[in-house]
């Protein structure tokens, strides 16, 4: 009898323990991560288009905390991301734009979040779009690299599919393409249909809306929920970090079919606008002499008004794929936090929904991302962190994509030097720990608002005073181009953007207050200082600039008395650690 009962009760913890998370440490959680490609506020969780449809990240964001105010630091793809998983801002390690990150000096020299949890006993997986520049050693395995496809395919090439009109088209490919997979290709060259991204030869097979193959979003959603059942069915003690990467709603917005048919072109409300809204904006006027003038978002957006014959129907069409493509992330994002919940994970992983950057649909005639308003930097961040993030509910704090890192650390309890050596920076943001714990008034350390740069060229490469800037607190948004043209919104009273205020006198003490918050940290340049008007003796910039604004808030965390803080002081005081960590 006591054998019997000896045995069951084997069995049952055998059981348990089958069904626990990687980790079943409290204090070494699982971390699902999941970023996807060009989404902005367009859901029904922040309500940036009232026809969204994003059921899942609305019922995920139910148990969790909900960032309102949560922007990219370089809305656009490479840079922002190079940020994100080295937790270093691009005017701290001078990669500003598209250059590979692995190449850089500090970065090379810093620990991504892969690293950094790998050397503290996880186990690394990722797949689809996370680092621009795929870095295979950051990884314990990884399934696939970026796929921007479905593709369409010609019969010769990848090309533009044949249903969106020129001279859109003509941008190419990626771009100029939108549009469901259609499995009627009657009128096009033999060999014509759907083909996987560059480097594959796999042709997408559409034998019917039901049987077709898998986008490559879905399968990296299929994959992630299999690597999570996977991994609760090991008893090893290895905890699990799990990044997975969506291109959508990323050009070319090629998804299903039943994602279009849920938005019908009649019926769509356009983005809010007005007449001649770009006549008090200066991106255009913007360091002309480098091409930033000349934009991309500028020259789409009369592309789209050519080829549909206005801008009203051009942008309805566009509009309507860009809402597909957000229902169609929508869903795998909801595959993916299924199998936390289905496979007994949910008590013990910590699961981060956000975007890289965001888009501009049109407004101030611009169709594209990579500008410093709204709808380019704004982006959607949702944590839920089981037993210390409060369901349900949202924080007005600014963050930024910068916080996620040392957020991680601060969760996870993660232990060690984020540097490789001297070379390395330390990281620039600040944990969201105390706005998961109390959203509405917890104590941040972080600055008051967010802080984005936009690339102004070849011209002022590596130097940080010369870019353009955007300060983002929760109630303005400022920008100065490097010229020293402003522009300043009230969103309190103006949540569009459509009235700077920056030439108004009543606001000049404002202005001075966020252009001392911007360029006080970045490294000192006489000639950009002097362009902006701004009187500044050289600094430290970057992280130096908030370990010392930190200081201020907290003189105790000098634990020597010697009126410094030092790198290891100001860590193991914001840890309440002793020692470097």
């Amino acid at each position: 009898m006591l054998k019997d009962i000896l045995l069951i009760l084997f069995l049952f913890v055998v059981t348990l323990g089958q069904t626990q998370a990687a980790s079943s440490d409290p204090i070494r959680p699982n971390v699902v991560f999941i970023i996807c490609d060009d989404l902005n506020d367009f859901s029904s969780v922040y309500g940036g288009h009232p026809q969204a449809l994003t059921p899942r990240m609305r019922s995920f964001a139910e148990s969790a905390v909900t960032f309102h105010h949560a922007y990219s630091n370089n809305p656009v793809c490479a840079p922002s991301r190079a940020s994100i998983y080295t937790g270093i801002y691009p005017h701290t390690s001078n990669n500003l734009f598209w250059a590979k990150w692995f190449d850089n000096p500090v970065l090379k020299n810093s620990k991504t979040i892969m690293e950094f949890f790998k050397e503290n006993g996880y186990h690394v997986a990722g797949t689809g779009k996370n680092e621009h520049d795929h870095r295979p050693a950051d990884w314990s395995e990884y399934k696939s690299k970026t796929d921007y496809g479905p593709y369409w395919f010609d019969g010769k090439k990848r090309n533009a599919n044949p249903w969106v009109p020129a001279p859109f088209s003509d941008i190419g490919a990626i771009d100029g393409s939108f549009g469901p997979l259609r499995m009627d290709h009657e009128g096009q060259p033999a060999g014509a249909g759907w083909k996987y991204g560059w480097g594959k030869e796999q042709i997408l097979d559409f034998g019917s809306h039901d049987t077709r193959d898998l986008t490559p979003d879905e399968l990296n959603a299929k994959w992630a929920a299999k690597t999570l059942k996977r991994f609760a069915m090991d008893t090893s003690a290895q905890p699990l970090f799990l990044a997975v990467g969506f291109v959508r709603p990323h050009t070319p917005i090629h998804v299903p079919q039943k994602y279009f048919e849920r938005f019908p072109v009649d019926e769509l409300l356009l983005p809010a606008g007005i007449p001649n809204d770009l006549d008090d904006t200066y991106l255009k006027s913007a360091d002309p002499s480098d091409g930033s003038g000349d934009d991309k978002g500028y020259r789409y957006y009369k592309l789209l008004e050519e080829s549909y014959g206005s801008s009203l129907l051009g942008i309805k069409a566009f509009l309507r794929a860009y809402l597909a493509g957000v229902a169609a992330v929508d869903d795998c994002i909801g595959i993916v936090i299924d199998a936390v919940e289905e496979n007994g994970l949910a008590d013990n992983t910590i699961i981060i929904v956000t975007s890289d950057h965001g888009w501009d649909m049109g407004q101030k005639g611009y169709l594209f991302k990579n500008t410093l308003w709204e709808d380019s930097t704004r982006i959607p961040m949702i944590i839920r962190a089981p037993g210390i993030s409060q369901a349900g509910q949202r924080t007005r704090q600014p963050v930024s994509l910068i916080d996620v890192y040392p957020t991680l650390i601060d969760l996870c309890n993660l232990q060690g030097d984020t540097r490789k050596n001297a070379q390395g920076a330390p990281l620039d943001g600040f944990s969201m720990r105390p706005l998961l714990t109390d959203p509405s008034s917890g104590n941040w350390d972080g600055p008051d608002g967010a802080l984005t740069m936009r690339f102004a060229g070849p011209k002022n490469n590596h130097i940080p005073a010369k870019q353009h800037w955007a300060y983002r607190t929760e109630r303005y948004r400022y920008i100065i181009y490097n010229n020293g043209k402003e522009e300043l919104y009230d969103h309190a009273n103006d949540p569009h953007e459509w009235d700077n205020l920056a030439s108004n006198p009543e606001f000049d003490t404002l202005k001075a207050q966020y252009k001392k918050a911007i360029f006080d940290q970045l490294p000192y340049n006489e000639e950009a200082m002097q362009t902006v008007n701004i009187k500044k003796e050289p600094s430290k910039g970057g992280a130096e600039f908030w370990k010392d604004t930190y200081f201020k808030k907290h003189p105790q965390a000098d634990a020597n008395g010697d009126g410094t803080l030092s790198w290891p002081e100001f860590q193991a005081h914001k840890r309440g650690q002793k020692g470097i960590l």
